[in-house]
């Protein structure tokens, strides 16, 4: 039965047909690192982060080290009150400083407890917050090539579940320093009260040794295949809820359900185990502990008979037995909150170590005013894998102020070509020059300001309109801004917004209509008034009349400005100065349109042929005809 009480789901493959997972994507679990309770590497990472409050912890641990040793000497009072301020013809001011002693003790204990628990929990946020802001800090630096190698859920992950863990570690760990103290501090205690009483008590803890060492295995185990099983879950829904409209589309809700319901039962099941597993060691602990008692109460009661010791000893040692397998029970608890923060830091530093491959030079200098706005490309060769290039030795130019369209079927190296103009990425060979200067040798800061970039999928953020079209040039002007608006025609619409240009967007500008967002992208690349604007297929994603009037404003905005198109439909680069086609990472044809109309080539060939994209090549040109036009 499943934990709702409902029969167990069919095997997904009982009808002989297969079927894929639900929705489940990459989960690629470090599970090797999750069964450690202790790593160094990662706790000396983590104290970079802890030193700059190492005095707090300093207090923080006097505190708990004070805590214990009020906690010693409660059982001590309690046994000099019995002893000797309750003896017959004891003074009475004997009995009321022991009192006064005992209230001072708790006072002290409770005030090292408070002050412990609240510096800890300071300096526990103020760490969380100091990794979450070097981690962002960094994924906003890190190449290209890495984010697009990982999984946002993943990095999602690690900002929050995983800093999450790294806190509950840091919260608990003062508290295992006065854990382990009071366990030594009560042997030595109960040593030194009686030495033969103490060995009696302490007979139980090879029992508990060996039933840990035994419990570990099967709970590190059990803990690891919970952590995955959860894994796996989060990644199917996930995938569920950012694939909703392609799982709608092919009905799979019904059967991706049933999946899931697969899932979320695995996990049910090895979280309970895991469950079972931590709690078992807790009722194992309390029952050593009552058999130290009552080896107490029977072996103290004869010597207290015989005179070997007084009561007040003997009730003394059964306070420091209760309060020693107190802190075993909170160590064995926290084994797992041990095991989830070094699997936790373990991730969080193979993100705080990923190498940042694109950075300035030392001696890099800054774009300004007095540098042109030329693009030239020098042999350049470019892969994302080093070992596959999707450039090939490419070469060409573009004059300031001119109009270049890159052209190509798809895979051929034109958006690829963009990202090396922005320096998203480093060329292998060759170089990229923006204003003569390599852009290697430029600040990022400088070549940002200096172009300006429209893509064909638009990015808003969540904020209003005015912040959207000011998000790539805070320094500009509301005038700026609405003249930007009305420069690519989306003056009109904004205005009839509700708020117009203090209307708040959603997510992603999801209440807006994707020729809207756009629009909007254009006036964000125009307010920043930069003097090389590109546009990656920027108007493939509206409508005709849209289009038009885009295309009617780039022509004045155009001027004055450095222009770089790429364009899979022929109509929209035919009034381009220069063509370059680009075909599998190579440049196979440059010059105007009449000119590549004359040279007979592929350019030519799709144009005659009515084509209407380029990436009709691959279905509509036969073998001679390709031979024709390469």
């Amino acid at each position: 039965m499943s934990p709702n009480g409902q029969a167990e789901p069919r095997d997904p493959h009982a009808d002989g047909r297969p079927r894929m997972r639900a929705v489940v994507g990459s989960t690629r679990v470090e599970e090797e690192i999750f069964g450690r309770v202790f790593d160094g590497k990662v706790v000396r990472r983590l104290w970079t982060f802890v030193a700059p409050y190492k005095g707090r912890v300093r207090i923080a641990v006097g505190a708990v080290l004070v805590f214990t040793l009020s906690q010693l000497l409660i059982p001590l009072l309690i046994r000099y009150a019995i002893d000797y301020g309750m003896a017959p013809g004891a003074p009475g001011w004997l009995l009321a400083g022991i009192v006064a002693l005992f209230a001072l003790v708790i006072a002290v204990n409770y005030g090292a407890s408070l002050l412990q628990e609240r510096i800890t929990g300071q300096v526990a946020e103020n760490v969380l917050f100091d990794i979450r802001r070097k981690m962002f800090g960094h994924l906003q630096h890190v190449s290209l090539t890495f984010m697009d190698q990982t999984e946002v859920g993943r990095l999602m992950s690690r900002l929050q579940g995983d800093v999450n863990s790294m806190q509950e570690f840091l919260e608990t760990s003062v508290q295992s320093v006065g854990d382990i103290a009071l366990l030594i501090g009560i042997v030595a205690v109960m040593l030194w009260l009686d030495w033969q009483l103490a060995l009696l008590v302490l007979m139980v803890l090879p029992i508990l040794l060996v039933v840990r060492v035994l419990w570990l295995a099967r709970a590190r185990s059990a803990f690891m295949a919970a952590h995955e099983a959860n894994s796996v879950t989060n990644g199917a829904l996930s995938e569920a809820i950012h694939g909703v409209r392609a799982i709608q589309a092919t009905r799979r809700e019904g059967l991706n359900a049933e999946l899931y319901a697969e899932l979320t039962e695995r996990t049910w099941r090895s979280q309970l185990r895991a469950s079972r597993l931590a709690q078992v060691m807790i009722p194992i602990v309390d029952t050593l502990t009552g058999i130290a008692m009552a080896v107490v109460v029977v072996a103290g009661g004869l010597m207290v008979v015989s005179g070997r010791i007084e009561v007040g000893a003997m009730v003394a040692f059964l306070f420091y037995i209760q309060r020693f397998f107190d802190p075993i029970r909170s160590l064995t608890m926290q084994y797992s909150v041990m095991q989830r923060a070094m699997a936790s830091g373990h991730r969080l530093t193979e993100v705080l170590d990923v190498e940042v491959d694109v950075e300035d030079a030392p001696d890099a200098v800054a774009l300004g005013p007095q540098d042109d706005a030329s693009v030239e490309f020098r042999g350049v060769t470019f892969g994302y894998d080093p070992a596959h290039p999707v450039l090939k030795d490419v070469s060409f130019s573009v004059a300031s102020g001119e109009r270049v369209a890159l052209v190509g079927p798809t895979g051929s190296g034109k958006s690829s070509s963009i990202s090396l103009i922005h320096r998203f990425y480093d060329v292998q060979d060759g170089s990229v020059r923006v204003g003569g200067h390599d852009v290697r040798d430029v600040t990022q800061e400088s070549l940002g300001r200096h172009i300006a970039m429209v893509l064909q999928e638009p990015y808003l953020f969540t904020g209003t309109v005015m912040e959207n079209i000011r998000y790539s040039s805070h320094w500009a002007s509301d005038t700026d801004v609405t003249e930007a608006a009305k420069a690519v025609g989306a003056h009109d619409f904004v205005e009839a917004m509700p708020l117009g240009y203090d209307t708040l967007l959603d997510e992603r500008g999801s209440n807006l209509s994707l020729g809207q967002r756009q629009l909007l992208s254009f006036a964000r690349a125009l307010a920043a008034d930069a003097r090389i604007l590109v546009l990656d297929e920027a108007t493939a994603n509206i409508d005709s009349y849209t289009e038009l009037q885009i295309q009617k404003a780039l022509q004045k905005l155009l001027e004055g400005r450095t222009g770089l198109v790429i364009a899979h439909r022929l109509a929209t680069i035919r009034n381009a100065d220069r063509i370059v086609v680009l075909q599998q990472g190579v440049k196979i044809e440059e010059g105007d349109h009449d000119a590549l109309m004359a040279r007979q080539g592929l350019y030519s060939k799709l144009f005659t042929l009515n084509h209407a994209s380029f990436d009709d090549i691959a279905e509509d040109l036969d073998e001679e005809e390709r031979k024709v036009a390469t």
